[in-house]
């Protein structure tokens, strides 16, 4: 009941967060230079009624705060309103590209914790030796280089060079082998949605990887200094031992804080990274809308990552209580 209290109370918390995002959006989205209504008609003849009738149909034509009582009124039934571009629920063009940015966010961290976690630990272990300064300066050049410049160079090295993995697109592993003419089985499928999904995922997940890494070895360094440590070496509790089941288990609650915070970093990176792919996820949505004016798929895309920021933060709160016991949920919260 506690945990389920506290869940309820972060969830209260965030609804004034998602608010200030939807004001910002909204804002940035209609006071912004440009048109919709102009290039949804690009290449067409245009009238003066056809245009009016176009901005009524999609309430363009009223103030904006109206417009925004709106469109809040309509969130709140579930309706995340039209797109001018597309022509199409906002929701539909959502649920049809959330698959591919999630799969690929999540590819992203499991990717960076796998790598970084027993980085961090060798590096901490062998502290100031080589393999210590050659995981940190690892760690450097991934804190210091940009994902889709990480994302070109694997283009050009694995794509082009060496022809061995695909450089543009995803194959769905939710979807049926039927549905693509060169797959045969669900075994040829899953391989060839690791193929494609391998270079996105080095590419969105190398700065995850290294910011992790870091934290990893300091805290490690920082445990295998505690007194504890010092009292089961007095024991004569073997080294492996105190390394896996004594310092370890401490130093891993930062790490869950960082994955927390680094998401909405995840999330602005796959809209890169979606766009040097050529991956039709969130972040190839949100980059047509801005280009194309249109202010209701902003403001859907936006409140959807949003959504998925917020939840995955209190998901994050919530696991501090199975990594560390000392860490409780009260009446204090």
């Amino acid at each position: 009941m506690k945990l389920l209290k506290y869940a309820t109370y972060r969830l209260l918390q965030s609804i004034p967060v998602l608010i200030g995002i939807s004001v910002i959006t909204f804002l940035l989205a209609n006071l912004g230079p440009g048109d919709p209504v102009s290039l949804m008609l690009q290449g067409q003849e245009q009238n003066e009624q056809l245009v009016r009738a176009i901005e009524q149909r999609y309430g363009l034509n009223q103030p904006l705060h109206e417009r925004y009582l709106t469109y809040m009124g309509g969130l709140l039934e579930g309706d995340l309103g039209q797109s001018i571009h597309y022509r199409r629920p906002v929701a539909d063009l959502i649920l049809e590209r959330v698959g591919p940015t999630l799969l690929l966010v999540l590819s992203a961290y499991a990717f960076a914790l796998i790598t970084a976690i027993p980085l961090g630990v060798v590096a901490a272990d062998k502290r100031n030796e080589p393999s210590d300064h050659a995981s940190r300066v690892a760690a450097l050049i991934g804190v210091s280089t940009p994902s889709f410049w990480i994302g070109i160079v694997l283009i050009l090295i694995f794509a082009v060079k060496l022809e061995w993995l695909p450089s543009s697109g995803l194959v769905y592993p939710w979807r049926p082998p039927s549905t693509y003419r060169s797959i045969d089985g669900h075994l040829e499928l899953y391989y060839q949605s690791l193929r494609h999904l391998l270079l996105p995922m080095i590419a969105l997940g190398t700065l995850q990887m290294a910011t992790i890494m870091r934290v990893e070895r300091t805290q490690m360094i920082e445990s295998l200094q505690g007194e504890y440590v010092k009292l089961a070496r007095a024991y004569g509790v073997p080294e492996r031992t105190i390394l896996r089941k004594h310092a370890f288990q401490v130093a891993q609650l930062p790490i869950v804080t960082i994955v927390g915070a680094n998401l909405s970093t995840a999330i602005g990176g796959a809209v890169i990274v979606e766009t040097v792919f050529n991956i039709n996820g969130m972040g190839q949505l949100f980059v047509d809308a801005i280009q194309q004016n249109d202010y209701q798929l902003m403001m859907g895309v936006t409140m959807m990552l949003g959504v998925l920021f917020v939840l995955g933060v209190i998901v994050t709160d919530i696991s501090y209580a199975y990594i560390d016991p000392r860490v409780t949920y009260g009446e204090s919260e």
